[in-house]
């Protein structure tokens, strides 16, 4: 061994399309086998993942539990890992085979950093590779409200595939509340940026697969809309709790916090449920908080396309707008004329792929 042990920790569920490539792109990693372990999480699958995972049975640790969900798998797998880091991998993504020696590398080069992530290609199903890389800023610990804004506005790049922590910051955080059956990632890196210094690398290291089985991402049903509402809203009560007993400032908190319950709002109303005030109140506090530094015309803008809200019952304004968002030619019509606003500090680039 040339170096710190790395654990790669592998949560799956139902994934026999996808989990060969992940395990793959780990074993194919342009890093010392001797110097990591892979340990697998299945989450009570019960498609042919356990049989597809037996195929790596030498090279891989496998732990089969029931289902539970993300924090479970996190749960059971966490205290499992020998390494003095912990790199994460959903079963239905893959890694940059250079991701493991630039995560190694980058923690070697600065002890103080106890949380690294990375830019990250999304891989839509029929060939399109969209990367987002990270361009500002790519240092920070929520230790004022000025870099709590950081962390909100560059948590994309510290999910699941993309995270990776020292170990001692793992166990300093704890247990996750296995409420969060998704979204466990988000409770992780967002209190292992309260502890430590995070650090963004600007390389897309993973590829991150939009597709129908995402749970994040599947939000074109009620039965999806209404679980993750019921997550989100358990994940700002669970990071709520943690920072009121870390005892972190008020401002802080809310500048973290408020993000989490903006989103759980709006997947409540986006049911139909609440007031058309909400609705609109909740439109403009969305914008406001991702758009802090919009021009007074793009502010008006918002303003003007809100007020419908005001006049509509909840569910009608939320199907209507769901409805434009899917309509190409309102899409092309927004972006020739009334452009989105697109944030500052991500560089996007787009291609097609066919693999």
């Amino acid at each position: 061994m040339n170096g710190p042990l790395v654990s790669v920790l592998i949560d799956t569920y139902n994934h026999e399309r996808f989990i060969k490539e992940a395990v793959g792109s780990v074993l194919a990693q342009d890093f010392p086998p001797a110097d990591r372990e892979i340990i697998v999480v299945d989450d009570g699958s019960t498609d042919r993942t356990p049989e597809i995972l037996r195929e790596f049975e030498s090279q891989v640790r496998i732990l089969r539990k029931s289902n539970g969900g993300q924090a479970s798998a996190f749960n059971l797998g966490i205290p499992q890992c020998r390494g003095e880091i912990i790199a994460f991998l959903d079963g239905d993504d893959w890694w940059a085979p250079a991701k493991l020696s630039a995560v190694a590398a980058a923690f070697a080069a600065d002890p103080q950093v106890g949380l690294i992530g990375h830019s990250i290609t999304e891989v839509l199903e029929g060939g399109i590779q969209r990367s987002e890389l990270v361009r500002d800023d790519p240092r920070f610990q929520i230790d004022s409200v000025a870099n709590a804004k950081i962390f909100r506005l560059r948590k994309s790049f510290l999910g699941a595939s993309r995270m990776a922590f020292r170990t001692g910051l793992l166990r300093k955080i704890g247990t996750v509340p296995e409420a969060l059956v998704v979204e466990a990632d988000e409770f992780l890196f967002t209190l292992g940026a309260l502890f430590s210094e995070v650090f963004l690398l600007r390389d897309p290291l993973t590829y991150y697969r939009l597709q129908g089985q995402n749970l994040f991402q599947n939000t074109n049903n009620l039965t999806s809309i209404r679980r993750k509402h019921a997550v989100m809203v358990a994940l700002a009560d669970s990071l709520r709790t943690r920072f009121e007993q870390e005892h972190v400032p008020q401002e802080i908190l809310h500048a973290v916090v408020d993000a989490v319950q903006i989103e759980a709002d709006m997947l409540r109303l986006s049911l139909g449920e609440g007031s058309p005030w909400q609705n609109f109140r909740a439109e403009l506090r969305e914008y406001h908080l991702h758009h802090e530094n919009a021009s007074l015309l793009r502010r008006s803008l918002k303003l003007v396309s809100a007020l419908p809200a005001l006049f509509l019952p909840v569910r009608t304004y939320n199907a209507l707008k769901r409805s434009l968002f899917s309509n190409d030619f309102y899409v092309s019509f927004r972006d020739r004329f009334f452009p989105f606003h697109h944030a500052g500090h991500v560089d996007r680039t787009q291609k097609w792929k066919l693999r």
